[in-house]
Formats: structure tokens, sequence, C-alpha cells
């Protein structure tokens, strides 16, 4: 670990920011759907993510890694990142920063067959702000397993996205009823 992560993982403060999928080629059914919405999302997470730098709170990067297991979170950053459209405006927006962490998953849930955990514990994080792609998919499923493992959640309204608005709504009350999440948007919210 870099003298720079050591620093980040003494100043958790006990809260991280999960972003989920947000580094993303839209190249899947849906993806015309969901990009618009993804965008408008990731405008309110690069937001959320500098409040949440200001508190010293790591970001955690949790992305699929598209079937490629010969990749790295970098080479995937950069071939979104020339890509048109949300692809490239959302990598644009949202590329990690050295102090950030990244993880790639193989499944939907941020949590399956990953090192989060273990980096979680290292961070000393009880409370998860979780955000990204899709509400009802992937944000969903690694909510679930943050609340199995009892992680605080807060899963800002404003912050996720869904390929319809139906699904985000339906999603996102399942994850305050089950899991007891907060779904309060980021924008306007003062709880940090």
């Amino acid at each position: 670990m870099t003298s720079a992560k050591k620093s980040q993982a003494r100043r958790s403060h006990g809260t991280a920011l999960l972003l989920v999928d947000l580094i993303n080629p839209f190249d899947y059914p849906d993806a015309q759907k969901l990009a618009p919405r993804a965008v408008r999302a990731a405008e309110a997470i690069a937001r959320l993510k500098r409040r949440t730098q200001a508190c010293g709170y790591a970001t955690v990067y949790a992305n699929d890694n598209f079937g490629h297991w010969m990749s790295e979170f970098s080479a995937l950053t950069d071939h979104c990142r020339r890509l048109p459209g949300a692809a490239g405006a959302i990598a644009d927006l949202l590329s990690p920063e050295p102090q950030d962490f990244a993880i790639l998953k193989p499944r939907h849930s941020a949590f399956y067959g990953t090192p989060l955990d273990f980096l979680l514990e290292e961070l000393k994080v009880q409370r998860l702000i979780v955000a990204g792609l899709t509400a009802d998919m992937c944000v969903f499923a690694t909510a679930q397993d943050a609340y199995v493992r009892k992680y605080e959640l807060w899963i800002p309204r404003d912050c996720v996205a869904a390929a319809t608005a139906s699904y985000e709504t339906a999603s996102l009350s399942h994850m305050a009823r089950t899991m007891k999440a907060d779904t309060r948007a980021a924008r306007g919210s003062r709880r940090l």
C-alpha cells in the first residue's frame, strides 16, 4: 500500500463512498435507456464525492470487469474515456484519483469474489454511501450484501440510476424497507 493510501486508510472516519459500475462502456441491452439517467446520477455523484473527500472519507470504485479477466481498472477507465456519449462523459467526470481504491468484481455484488470485505475492515468502515449503476441490479445486490454484513447504508436517490424511473423507485423503496437504507437525495442533504 502506498503512503497516500495508508494515509487515506487512517482518515476514513468510519465511512466510505462506494461507487458501483460507473466506469462503463454502455454496450449492452438497455444501455441507451440507462445512459441519460446515468449521466445525471454521475453529475450528482461527482458533487457528493467532493463533499466526502472534504470529510476525509475513502472512495472505493467497485466495477464490473465486463468479462475481461486480463484487464485492470486503469485500462478500463482509459478505454471508457475514449468512448463517445455517456461512457466517455462519466469516465471523464468520475475518473479515479490517486488516493482512491478500485476493485474489479466478477458478478453483481461488489462483495462477491472480491477483496472488498478486507479493504473495508482495513479502513475501519461501518457506514457505506453506495452510489452507481444500476439501482435495481448491482447497486441492489451490493447493498444487500452490505446490509447482511451490518453496514449502515445511505443510498442517495439522486446518485443511482436504472433504465427507468420506475425501476429506480421500486429498488430504492425496497432497499429502504428491507435494508433500513437511508435513501434521501445527496443534493441538499447535510448528512455526511
